[in-house]
C-alpha cells in the first residue's frame, strides 16, 4: 500500500509543478526513477516511445504506464491496471483543480498585474522544463550519454567519436528529411518505419 500512496503523491507532485505539457514532466520522471528505484534512465526512453506512438497526451500516457509496470511486479494484472488508473488520476487532478479555479476568477483578476507578473514568471519555467527533457532526449539518442546530458557524463566518454550514436542520428536524418519531402504520407507510416528500424537496430 505504501507504494500506492508513494505513486499518487509523487505523480500529483508532477501534475503539480510540470508546468508546460507533457514533455516537461521528463524532468520529474528521471527524477522518480533516481529516488526511487523503479525504473530507469532507459526506461524512460521506452516509455516515451511508447507514449509518443500512442494516441492521447504524453504526460497522461506515462503516467499511466509508469502506475502500470511499477504495480505489476508487486500485485499481478489487476494490481497494475489500479496502478495506471491511480497514477493518471494523480496526475491530472492538479491540473483540474487549478483549471476549475481559474476559469471561476480569470475573468476578474486577469488583468491584474499580479496575475500577469505571475504569468510572465511561470513563462521561462515552462520552456526551461522542456528544454531540459528535449536535451536530455537528445543525449540519450544521438549521443551516448544514457544518463543525461550532464559534463561528468561526457568526460566519461573514451574518445570523441564515442560521444556520438552514429545509428541514431542517421535515423533521425532519414526520418527529418523523409517528413520533409513526403508530407502526404500520415504521420502513422513514420512511427511504423522508426519502430522497424529500431528493432533492427537492436538485433
Amino acid at each position: 500500500m505504501n507504494t500506492v500512496i508513494q505513486l499518487c503523491l509523487e505523480f500529483f507532485l508532477t501534475g503539480l509543478f510540470a508546468i508546460g505539457g507533457g514533455m516537461a514532466t521528463l524532468p520529474f520522471l528521471y527524477d522518480i526513477g533516481a529516488r526511487t528505484g523503479w525504473y530507469t534512465n532507459e526506461d524512460v526512453l521506452q516509455m516515451l516511445a511508447v507514449s509518443e506512438s500512442t494516441p492521447g497526451p504524453i504526460g497522461v500516457n506515462m503516467s499511466t504506464y509508469v502506475g502500470f509496470t511499477v504495480m505489476f511486479a508487486s500485485y499481478g494484472i489487476w494490481g497494475a491496471i489500479a496502478g495506471g488508473i491511480l497514477t493518471t488520476l494523480s496526475l491530472v487532478l492538479p491540473s483540474l483543480i487549478i483549471v476549475l479555479i481559474v476559469a471561476r476568477v480569470l475573468d476578474k483578476f486577469k488583468n491584474a498585474a499580479i496575475v500577469q507578473s505571475v504569468f510572465t514568471a511561470i513563462r521561462p519555467a515552462s520552456l526551461a522544463l522542456i528544454v531540459a527533457a528535449g536535451l536530455g532526449i537528445m543525449a540519450s539518442t544521438l549521443l551516448c550519454i544514457p544518463d543525461g546530458f550532464t559534463l561528468s557524463a561526457v568526460s566519461d566518454v573514451q574518445s570523441f567519436t564515442g560521444l556520438f550514436n552514429f545509428k541514431g542520428i542517421i535515423l533521425a536524418a532519414v526520418l527529418f528529411f523523409g517528413m520533409r519531402f513526403f508530407k502526404k504520407l500520415h504521420p502513422i507510416v513514420f512511427i511504423v518505419i522508426s519502430a522497424v528500424v529500431g528493432i533492427i537496430f537492436s538485433m
